[in-house]
């Protein structure tokens, strides 16, 4: 599970700024928080702000680090690691990145964090809590300068030496088996999913309802359809090669980025409407219904492996209550019996209400206006009664992270 996160100087962030699971000392809405040993970890969380405050930016920033840790081992010397500094400051454009996470891995604490720039990696370290002490696995200092674990000091030594200054020393030595960076590893590139649009799942969601053998999916995804109200009582996937006569039709400009191995699948839903089937094919569907069932393998994935799941404009052609759906879908504790964790951003208001999430689990992001830099802060900081209309509030700017208008049209008029 996500303990909590810290960024500094990386794309709207300048200065550190943290983000917490984390749940307060209130004890309300049991159901939306899970103790793991001295853990008291939050199950969902939204975050709300103006259109260009920082929300996007904040799940950019961790599929950039999963993507470059994940990558680390194909970067030659002279790769450029996509580490964006903020701009807006002439100081910090020439400073480096840096990043902190705290997550558990069975119930054991884990802290990685990293300091870089686009061209290299200036510190690195790697500590985990196997008997509720700090044990430091890997320190890196200078670049080259490294540290170990008195235990593995000699094994590790060796491993360093095929370390680049561009490259991560967690991926590296993953790779070399060593076992105690493996867990890290595998749960900053495998258990967290970052979802920046849901066009990007339609291969992923086509590929695991086509290799649906047992069928298991398929009984999730038709109920979950049926609570959504959306009529469809059957579904086939149907999964294709490229013809040639496909191939030709494709341009020559495009064709040499273009996979002609890949699979394309065709998708047909079934309605029933007085007795009688009718078949659609999915693009007949509305887009609402198109992005449901590519998100619910997805929902399925993270809830059955305890995966961590980030979704921007989560409410993106959704209706409210198919949104409020999935939030209680999270929290339902024997459904979701793998504690997974969904973080998502909306510009949604119904979800503003405190009988169905905490204080502590809404979160705001706002722009600075004299230097345009983010500002990250939960409703936790507001001394908020818990009769209050949060969603009313939130309107009313009572706690920031909303656009402020002007409603003078004169120019237009003009």
């Amino acid at each position: 599970m996500l303990i909590e996160f810290s960024i500094t100087n990386f794309l709207s962030f300048k200065e550190k700024t943290t983000f917490s699971m984390i749940a307060s000392s209130d004890n309300t809405l049991e159901d939306n928080f899970i103790n793991i040993g001295n853990e008291k970890l939050l199950k969902i969380t939204a975050i709300y702000g103006a259109n260009a405050s920082g929300k996007s930016n904040l799940f950019k920033i961790l599929a950039t680090i999963s993507s470059l840790i994940k990558q680390s081992n194909f970067y030659n010397p002279n790769t450029t690691l996509p580490i964006i500094p903020f701009k807006l400051d002439k100081e910090m454009i020439n400073k480096p990145s840096e990043f902190e996470i705290k997550f558990l891995i069975n119930n054991i604490r884990y802290i990685y964090g990293f300091t870089a720039d686009s061209k290299k990696v200036y510190k690195e370290y790697l500590i985990y809590y196997p008997n509720g002490r700090p044990v430091k696995i890997f320190n890196r200092e200078n670049i080259n300068d490294y540290s170990f674990n008195a235990t593995d000091e000699r094994f590790l030594n060796d491993i360093k030496e095929r370390n680049s200054e561009n490259k991560f020393f967690i991926a590296t030595a993953t790779t070399w088996n060593y076992e105690k960076t493996k867990l890290a590893f595998e749960f900053l590139t495998e258990k967290l999913g970052i979802v920046m649009n849901y066009e990007q799942l339609n291969n992923y969601s086509y590929t695991m309802y086509s290799n649906d053998e047992d069928k298991i999916l398929e009984k999730f995804a038709l109920n979950f359809l049926e609570k959504a109200d959306l009529n469809i009582k059957e579904y086939k996937v149907i999964r294709e090669n490229l013809t040639n006569d496909q191939i030709s039709t494709i341009p020559d400009i495009i064709r040499p980025f273009f996979s002609t191995n890949e699979p394309i699948y065709r998708i047909n839903t079934t309605h029933v409407v007085n007795g009688n089937k009718y078949e659609f094919d999915i693009s007949e569907e509305s887009l609402g219904t198109q992005v449901i069932f590519s998100f619910i393998p997805v929902i399925k994935d993270v809830i059955d492996n305890g995966k961590v799941l980030f979704v921007d404009e989560f409410d993106k052609s959704l209706h409210p209550f198919i949104v409020k759906y999935i939030v209680e879908l999270f929290n339902d504790k024997e459904l979701n019996n793998k504690n997974a964790q969904l973080i998502f951003n909306t510009h949604d208001t119904n979800l503003l209400d405190l009988e169905l999430l905490r204080r502590d689990q809404i979160w705001f992001t706002e722009k600075n206006p004299n230097n345009g830099e983010s500002i990250l802060y939960p409703l936790d900081d507001f001394s908020v009664r818990k009769s209050e209309n949060i969603e009313k509030g939130y309107l009313l700017g009572r706690y920031g992270a909303v656009p402020f208008l002007i409603n003078n049209f004169d120019d237009f008029k003009e």
